[in-house]
């Protein structure tokens, strides 16, 4: 281990502490060397403690329990300590309902419940002091300050605490089963059956508000760090980067201010720019990614105290999930925001994010946004694209040219419109391909046609919140077959709803700029913060 500057190598260094007796070296030379040799000792005591600094999930006595997928509002989870091989995705956790047991519980995504025990205020048990720069501690000014905060992180802890207020705010939201009136909004009360359980995601979106702060590292040069693509099927990741590196109320220029941290690089720039077409050879990317994370880590303390797990990353490329792995600690302890959220590639709903796809060729959305009512729409159900992945293939064998309700096309008639055709139909097929992220989805609320998902391991956006099965159809790849019956046994009563759902959905899908309140930039933030809401971290002095 190198050893650090200024470091007590030598007796001759105890006589010239200043927090020591003056005759201390005076009373003889085994008495000195003795000492010495104990606040060595001391030293690498410290220094092994650095392995203590943790980051605790809520909550540590509960059985950890492996998710199927789908995020979570708040969940309980364990801890990581600085050197375990063991990563998050190896520990999901699907939290129950305790009826009466005072603990908070909000539904996840897949119709299972997560509860939480009471959340105490910090701790205010001494902490041992660490052993950075162990012999710059012994001066009476920095002696005096870890006595007085009992060797603490205050920043840290006021940052902690400010977290558990939020928390206790939305379990306090959940645990009213009594009428809960509307909390005030000047722009909108979320409410229906949209969202999972509307009050308590409009009490943690105002708690977002309140108090949520993001750092973005200025390390890094363009393009491949703090740009993206803004008009593309990527636009999500350069929209995004632009939007969190502009006037955000949310940023701050001060990281001892922060939640989280943006790691700001761009796969897509690094696709286009490190990667060697047709090599298929993408580890380049990965050790730009890991020498990036490498820089931040010698420079800040802020990776290394939580190991990452404060920290996120955002990309719409296919390749994001791979080249994250780049980084052990980046995989499996950040919060990594994909749109590739495929369960079987590593995505971890407990801790990552789904980040909505959106096909952006212009600026504007205006011409993207808006559709006719269920009358005026003659098609059951439409598809337009390629034939590639497990998934597409299966869907034009059953369904292409085989049935006037349902117009499934691998290329659409020169002439025809694609967004025509979307806004003529009751239903939008939305099927996964080679990656199970689609901009159809997207689209489909946009022209406030009914989106119907066909694929495995795809996490839905924005799921902790919003109730998919209430606005949109899920249809499994063996029930491709039986596509049209599945459509047809929905009644027309039900179908009305569900379109005027998932228009109050569409909401969340928009592209502003600058960025609105609740719309896609704000709800991508909402489920860093839910994540970062899970995460408690433990630091030193």
């Amino acid at each position: 281990m190198k050893e650090p500057p200024n470091s007590l190598s030598s007796p001759s260094h105890l006589c010239s502490l200043p927090c020591l007796h003056v005759n201390l070296c005076t009373r003889g030379g085994a008495f000195c060397m003795l000492l010495s040799l104990l606040l060595i000792s001391f030293a690498f005591v410290a220094i092994d403690s650095r392995k203590e600094n943790s980051v605790s999930w809520f909550s540590l006595d509960s059985p950890l329990v492996r998710e199927s997928g789908g995020g979570v509002l708040l969940s309980k989870s364990y801890s990581i300590k600085q050197g375990e091989k063991n990563s998050t995705k190896e520990k999901f956790v699907e939290l129950q309902r305790i009826e009466d047991s005072g603990e908070l519980v909000i539904n996840s995504s897949h119709g299972s419940s997560i509860s939480l025990p009471p959340v105490a205020a910090p701790s205010t048990a001494p902490m041992p002091v660490p052993a950075q720069r162990f012999s710059s501690l012994m001066n009476d000014a920095i002696l005096a300050k870890i006595r007085g905060s009992g060797g603490r992180d205050i920043k840290l802890e006021k940052i902690e605490y400010g977290l558990a207020r939020g928390r206790a705010a939305i379990r306090e939201a959940v645990q009213n089963k009594s009428y809960m009136p509307n909390l005030p909004d000047k722009d909108y009360v979320p409410i229906g059956p949209v969202y999972r359980n509307a009050y308590a995601f409009h009490r943690s979106y105002l708690e977002m508000e309140k108090i949520f702060k993001v750092y973005v590292y200025e390390e890094g040069e363009p393009p491949i760090f703090h740009d993206g693509p803004c008009r593309s099927i990527y636009s999500s990741e350069g929209r995004f980067i632009h939007s969190m590196e502009s006037d955000s109320k949310l940023r701050t220029r001060d990281p001892e201010l922060a939640h989280v941290y943006f790691l700001p690089f761009s796969v897509v720039k690094m696709v286009k720019l490190i990667y060697e077409p047709n090599s298929h050879d993408m580890e380049p990317l990965r050790r730009t990614v890991t020498d990036y994370i490498n820089v931040i880590g010698r420079k800040y303390p802020y990776w290394n105290r939580s190991i990452g797990a404060d920290h996120f990353m955002l990309s719409c490329h296919d390749w994001g999930p791979y080249v994250s792995s780049g980084h052990g600690h980046l995989f499996s302890n950040s919060i990594r925001v994909l749109c590739n959220a495929n369960t079987s590639e590593g995505f971890n709903p407990s801790k990552d994010v789904s980040l909505p796809e959106i096909n952006l060729k212009t600026d504007s959305i205006a011409g993207m946004v808006g559709g006719p009512s269920a009358s005026h729409r003659p098609i059951l159900a439409f598809f337009a694209g390629g034939d590639h992945g497990p998934i597409r293939p299966l869907l034009l064998k059953h369904w292409k040219n085989k049935d006037n309700d349902i117009h499934v096309n691998e290329y659409l008639p020169k002439g025809v419109s694609y967004y025509d055709m979307m806004r003529k139909s009751k239903y939008c097929i939305c099927p996964s391909g080679y990656e199970v992220a689609s901009p159809r989805i997207v689209e489909a609320l946009y022209l406030e046609c009914v989106p119907v998902t066909i694929g495995d391991n795809y996490v839905l956006p924005f799921s902790d919140v919003l109730n998919w099965k209430s606005f949109s159809v899920q249809v499994s790849k063996e029930d491709i077959p039986n596509l049209k019956s599945i459509l047809m046994s929905i009644s027309p009563r039900q179908y009305i709803r569900m379109q005027r759902r998932a228009k109050i959905a569409q909401r969340h899908f928009m592209v502003n700029s600058p960025p609105k309140r609740y719309d896609v930039f704000h709800m991508i933030l909402h489920s860093i913060w839910l994540r970062r809401l899970n995460v408690q971290v433990h630091a030193r002095a």
